[in-house]
């Protein structure tokens, strides 16, 4: 077993357990903590300490956030504090934890996941995991290899933005069907397949738990389409997978004697 702590920073809540990263399986209780008004990176961290502090867990620490990361800088903020543009965050994370922390954007923390231990378990070549909610998250997994910061829900098809068209927060706020809104995912998912031909799509975010309601509509011609199978977990298992990918190597300590 090998286990590292995983951490999901939500809009409504910030989410931790420890994980099993050569399982996926959470091997404690997952805590949650609401996330501070304005999630400004003071308050994000204390609430961060507080959950590491809780389960006591040594080793690296993953976290996920709700925008691009780049070599541990937050580059965009679209629902958290503008303060986090440009920040070295995981720098700020480690220091206020005391252990390493790296971040990763929570879609691609969920891809991670989703490819590895959910609905792409087993599948070879190119998965693209999508989440479908407030906007349109992305993760693009080549053989198990994540490709960072897509960003795939803002690209345009023709006139229209992708996420403000096709989010399920669209299909709300147009008050949709599921087979309207099917529609409209549909012609979204065949301007990816064009991109990027995927063997798989896993569709998450909000709408993987009414998948009765949508994939009968939801079908393309070449790819696989399936709802995604971990929901509310899948941010703090590929939060943890990640974490436990960048970490140093454990020397043994014969190995270090002889080093020495």
């Amino acid at each position: 077993m090998s286990v590292t702590l995983g951490i999901d920073i939500g809009g409504s809540g910030i989410k931790g357990a420890p994980v099993d990263t050569l399982t996926g399986q959470l091997v404690g209780e997952r805590r949650r903590i609401p996330t501070p008004e304005g999630a400004a990176p003071a308050d994000v961290k204390a609430v961060v300490a507080e959950l590491v502090r809780g389960f006591g867990l040594p080793g690296p620490v993953g976290v996920t956030f709700p925008g691009i990361v780049q070599r541990g800088r937050t580059l965009s903020a679209a629902n958290v504090h503008k303060d986090w543009i440009g920040l070295d965050a995981d720098t700020l994370l480690s220091e206020a934890v005391g252990q390493e922390v790296h971040l990763l954007n929570d879609a691609d923390a969920a891809g991670l996941a989703e490819a590895r231990f959910g609905a792409g378990a087993g599948q070879d070549g190119t998965v693209m995991v999508l989440t479908f909610g407030t906007g349109i998250g992305s993760a693009l997994i080549h053989n198990g290899v994540l490709v960072p910061n897509t960003e795939l829900g803002h690209l345009w098809l023709r006139d229209k933005h992708a996420e403000t068209w096709a989010s399920d927060r669209a299909r709300e706020r147009d008050d949709l069907n599921w087979k309207q809104w099917s529609k409209r995912a549909c012609s979204y998912l065949q301007h990816l397949e064009l991109l990027f031909s995927p063997e798989l799509f896993i569709i998450g975010g909000g709408i993987s738990k009414k998948a009765d309601k949508w994939t009968p509509h939801l079908t393309l011609d070449r790819s696989r389409v399936v709802p995604a199978q971990l929901l509310n977990e899948a941010g703090i298992i590929g939060a943890a997978m990640q974490a436990a990918l960048l970490a140093p190597p454990v020397q043994s300590s014969r190995a270090a004697a002889k080093k020495a």
